[in-house]
């Protein structure tokens, strides 16, 4: 007997994973609070969407046209599959959406990236660093081969020496740690389960985190990289689409964050974290096998009777070939 509790649990630990990741992340330091919350969106999302798609298969399995196909019974399905057809058909439609919202924010994402590297290819530049003559003040990091961090004219103006040291260190981590890469994970994920937003924020706070201190550490100073993200926020109000920027996320809270002390790693919190991981990939694996056990149990079925089937054809066969027997 297959029951329907563990069959919707990976629904539930995915979203207990989606609402205590942003929390737990923030307990981290940014670094490990970053890959953490990519991983458990990564996680979340790709539980979600599966145990989304078992579900809707126990009803699909059940018409006769794919069960022909997989040859297996349809009334062993029909009597065991603890879901019901109206919820697999709503599970069926709703991986259909997620199909398409994957693919339009995949689109709009690349394109976003795309646009922003053939804006700034152009721009003449000294290794990784392009300055743009433009009186609004503004910095950000744009992903390529090479990435480039491109200034304006305006913000060198307006931070003096050490201050433009930070805010160049901020904006090389965001290349050097690839943090692109990070934003895009969070944000497909986000697509796939909106639930994933709140950890989509989360998590790009933890990345401009993780670049806050990555430029504390090269200049020595994080109250001096503080006061260069403040004064930058302060005065800039323009960013390219899909460029990381230091005045990105919430900037008051980063300079609170920079004028504390640096976070250190929680043994708790990180066990907790990763219980909650691995209880999505249990739960999931658990899932996905009752649900090969109901279809290998419907494959026998079908198979018992085929043979059946084909034996007392045979025997009939033979019956009516014996003589006399006409």
């Amino acid at each position: 007997m297959f029951w329907p509790v563990p069959m919707y649990l990976p629904l539930v630990v995915s979203a207990v994973l989606a609402l205590a990741a942003p929390r737990a992340g923030r307990r981290m330091p940014p670094r490990v609070g970053a890959w953490a919350m990519a991983c458990a969106a990564v996680v979340a999302a790709g539980t979600w969407v599966t145990e989304l798609a078992i579900l809707a298969f126990t009803a699909i399995g059940q018409v006769p046209l794919v069960a022909a196909q997989g040859a297996w019974s349809v009334s062993v399905l029909a009597a065991e599959d603890p879901v019901s057809r109206e919820v697999a058909a709503v599970c069926a439609g709703v991986v259909l959406v997620v199909v398409v919202s994957l693919t339009v924010a995949s689109w709009r994402r690349g394109r976003a990236l795309v646009d922003a590297w053939r804006e700034c290819r152009h721009i003449v530049a000294g290794g990784d660093l392009a300055v743009i003559d433009d009186p609004m003040p503004t910095a950000f990091a744009v992903l390529g081969m090479p990435g480039r961090v491109v200034v304006s004219s305006g913000m060198l103006r307006l931070l003096d020496g050490p201050e433009r040291a930070a805010l160049l260190a901020h904006e090389r981590a965001h290349l050097r740690h690839r943090h692109h890469l990070f934003s895009l994970v969070l944000h497909l994920t986000s697509a796939v389960n909106p639930v994933l937003r709140p950890l989509e924020r989360a998590g790009a706070f933890a990345v401009e985190r993780w670049a806050d201190e990555e430029a504390g550490a090269v200049v020595g100073d994080r109250r001096l990289v503080a006061r260069a993200i403040a004064r930058a926020a302060l005065a800039s109000s323009r960013a390219k689409r899909a460029a990381l920027a230091a005045t990105g996320g919430p900037v008051p809270q980063r300079v609170q964050a920079l004028l504390a002390p640096p976070l250190r790693s929680t043994g708790g919190v990180m066990a907790v974290f990763g219980v909650l991981v691995a209880a999505c990939c249990v739960s999931l694996a658990v899932t996905a096998h009752d649900t090969e056990r109901l279809f290998e149990a419907a494959m026998h079925a079908h198979s018992a009777h085929v043979g059946h089937s084909a034996h007392a054809g045979h025997s009939a066969h033979a019956a009516a070939m014996r003589p006399g027997a006409h």
